[in-house]
């Protein structure tokens, strides 16, 4: 019993320390200097304000959760002789931060916010001192009265005694941060002059130093420095050559040192912006918002001749009713009539509208219709569709089929197609190119002669059937054999006749699914000059279940891609197996 009463003290410490051990680095952890801080700064509000451009800043960083907020000053409009308005004006900004409650929010005066002896007296009662210092988390933060002065040299030597003295109180800090509204540095220190100011943040080991003033965004590192003015946070300005207009800073310091980053307004967003339910209804849009009924035939010499196109206007239950004007985008070279159609759209409903639609100059781009509907409450999306366009080509019969040997040389390889476009609707950009079909009763004849002024460094790095065939110098079609089947080949060969294929299928809700172990059945031989390569191919019609005869249809698109000149001739365009997409070829 004697030996038991020894060790049980024994037993209850060593399980005393085993807690401690374990709850020691949790609690330090917590409350440890090396944790992240994350602070905002907002730019000014005023001087030609922007109503509503500062609250929602506001609320964009209250979406962040900052340790605390910073701002460069110029809150009020000022300037006013009638101070029971300025006091009015405090209220209103005083209000425009409640979102913020309860994170702390450190004020820097601007020229606005202080002009005079009694703008003064109002600051100090509604905010607080006019030049002060505080410590966070070991980090020092200096806030400077510059509001009614033009330079460092004009500061008063009792702001700047107090900096020196508060500056070399806190030179151990982690990190110090100042804080002023106009950036004198710009025109000094940025330029190379002297500037006591700079002089002192360089003794004294500051860091980092915000101002704002001008409206707009511009930083800089001097001596080990950083120097950042923030630009409008509300206040009137135009856009910057950056993109940057209403805007405010990010900062975060941590074991890695200061990063600031320039966020722009509106890019913050609440985690239910955009829901699932959304996702679905925007979707829908997409698909049903906006469809055309008919394709547009293209005639002779590409072009288009006063056609009709009738579109339909789907206004799903999941939106709202409303009022809005259905508009075209009209390219050069095109015309539709009428230009733009007023719509009225209850929810589930359908609306019919008739265009009139002709080219005169190149096909692509086509026009694009456009309609902005309600996804959800006072949520938008603009739907927008393009003209669809469906060209014809002509596959010639043959009398006596063909040999294969990449050649040429026989007499049904007549007609080519060679009015191309490239993939951004732009003008041809490849060498010459020409395609031919022809037929018999079993099978397809595919036959392309591919200019090319270098022939020495055409590539082609796929040597295996189903490489990557599509990144090498190739030809490749889109084929629907059955125009009433949602069931489109794609087939590609480089310029040695190594084969890329695939099946795409849609079954009835089921989106469009690919089966890349389809295999199709080829002969197929290339040759090349010194001018160009050429391809020859006879495909077996049975494998996709039909046969050819005169007036047989099928649905075609078809491209060169052209890797030395890094792009594609295509027929018609988008490039796509949606069947929306695909020209006709016509068996004569």
């Amino acid at each position: 019993m004697r030996c038991i009463r020894l060790n049980y003290p024994l037993f209850m410490i060593g399980r005393l320390l085993l807690l401690l051990i374990i709850l020691i680095p949790v609690s330090a952890s917590a409350g440890s200097k090396d944790a992240p801080v994350r602070f905002a700064v907002i730019g000014d509000r005023t001087g030609n304000h922007q109503p509503g451009v500062y609250g929602e800043i506001v609320n964009e960083i209250e979406l962040m959760k900052p340790d605390f907020v910073m701002t460069v000053g110029d809150m009020i409009e000022g300037y006013s002789d009638d101070y029971e308005e300025v006091q009015a004006e405090w209220s209103e900004y005083m209000s425009l931060l409640k979102p913020l409650t309860p994170t702390p929010i450190y004020h820097t005066p601007g020229n606005h916010d202080i002009w005079d002896e009694k703008s003064l007296d109002i600051y100090r009662q509604r905010i607080g001192d006019n030049y002060y210092s505080f410590d966070y988390k070991g980090l020092h933060f200096v806030i400077l009265d510059v509001s009614r002065f033009n330079s460092s040299a004009e500061i008063p030597e009792k702001q700047l005694v107090w900096l020196e003295k508060d500056l070399k109180k806190h030179r151990k800090a982690a990190f110090t941060f100042v804080f002023m509204h106009k950036p004198f540095w710009i025109r000094s220190t940025a330029v190379g002059d002297a500037d006591p100011l700079h002089d002192l943040f360089l003794k004294f080991g500051v860091d980092a130093v915000f101002s704002g003033h001008y409206h707009t965004y511009f930083s800089g590192s001097y001596d080990g420095i950083i120097y950042t003015s923030i630009g409008s946070s509300g206040g009137g300005s135009t856009p910057a050559p950056n993109g940057l207009h209403y805007q405010f800073a990010w900062v975060t310091v941590d074991g890695r040192g200061i990063s600031i980053a320039v966020i722009k307004k509106d890019s913050v967003l609440p985690w239910d912006n955009f829901t699932a339910d959304n996702l679905d209804a925007v979707n829908k849009l997409r698909s049903d918002g906006l469809t055309f009924l008919n394709r547009i035939s293209v005639g002779e010499g590409s072009k288009v001749t006063r056609a009709w196109c009738s579109l339909r206007v789907q206004n799903p239950s999941t939106g709202s009713s409303f009022i809005d004007t259905l508009k075209w985008s009209v390219p050069d070279g095109w015309t539709v009539e009428p230009a733009w159609q007023v719509v009225n759209v209850p929810v589930e409903s359908d609306y019919y509208y008739n265009f009139r639609v002709s080219s005169t100059g190149s096909l692509y781009p086509v026009p694009v219709v456009s309609l902005p509907f309600y996804y959800d409450t006072d949520k938008r999306y603009t739907v927008e569709a393009d003209l669809q366009l469906v060209r014809e080509t002509y596959c010639h019969p043959v009398q006596v089929k063909p040999i294969i040997d990449g050649e040429l040389s026989e007499a049904c390889w007549s007609d080519p197609v060679t009015e191309f476009y490239s993939p951004d609707s732009g003008g041809i950009m490849t060498d010459s190119t020409c395609f031919y079909f022809a037929y018999d009763p079993e099978n397809l004849y595919l036959a392309v002669v591919c200019g090319d002024k270098d022939i020495s460094v055409i590539t082609a790095n796929a040597t295996e059937r189903d490489g990557p065939v599509y990144g090498d110098d190739c030809i490749g079609y889109f084929l629907q054999p059955d125009l009433n089947a949602n069931r489109i080949y794609q087939i590609y060969f480089n310029s040695e006749g190594v084969v890329f294929d695939v099946r795409f299928s849609q079954e009835g809700e089921e989106g469009w699914q690919s089966e890349r172990d389809w295999n199709g059945e080829y002969e197929v031989k290339t040759s090349k000059a010194d001018d160009h390569w050429s391809i020859e191919a006879r495909v077996p019609l049975s494998q996709f279940g039909m046969s050819a005869s005169n007036r047989s249809m099928m649905g075609l698109n078809f491209r060169r891609k052209q890797q030395r000149l890094k792009t594609a001739a295509d027929w018609q365009l988008p490039i796509s197996y949606d069947p929306k997409t695909l020209g006709i070829l016509l068996m004569k």
